[in-house]
């Protein structure tokens, strides 16, 4: 059984299921995630989907979560974007960041 994608969104984070791990922020090759402060979490962060017009629905997020906590809607739920050199610069800077958002 697969999970339909809310409506216009390219990748979600099921944040009961995430122990924020970061492991989807340093797979992603366009910048679309980054940790955000969360005092209500485990950790003190929560994964945070911060350029979703960005994303390219590569899965690489999805795949590599081990708690199963992010999902990308299929390409015939959404039309995603190219990677642009901007979006490669951004997910640099992301995990020179120690993966937490920047510039936003």
């Amino acid at each position: 059984m697969s999970v339909q994608a809310p409506k216009d969104t390219p990748v979600w984070v099921n944040e009961h299921r995430c122990k924020a791990c970061n492991i989807c922020v340093s797979y992603c090759p366009a910048g679309v995630l980054a940790m955000r402060d969360d005092k209500n979490a485990v950790l003190g962060q929560m994964i945070e989907v911060v350029h979703p017009s960005s994303c390219i629905g590569c899965g690489e997020c999805e795949v590599h979560c081990p708690d199963f906590a992010i999902m990308v809607a299929t390409r015939e739920e959404f039309k995603f974007a190219k990677l642009t050199p901007e979006a490669k610069q951004r997910a640099e800077a992301v995990k020179q960041n120690k993966y937490k958002k920047v510039g936003v």
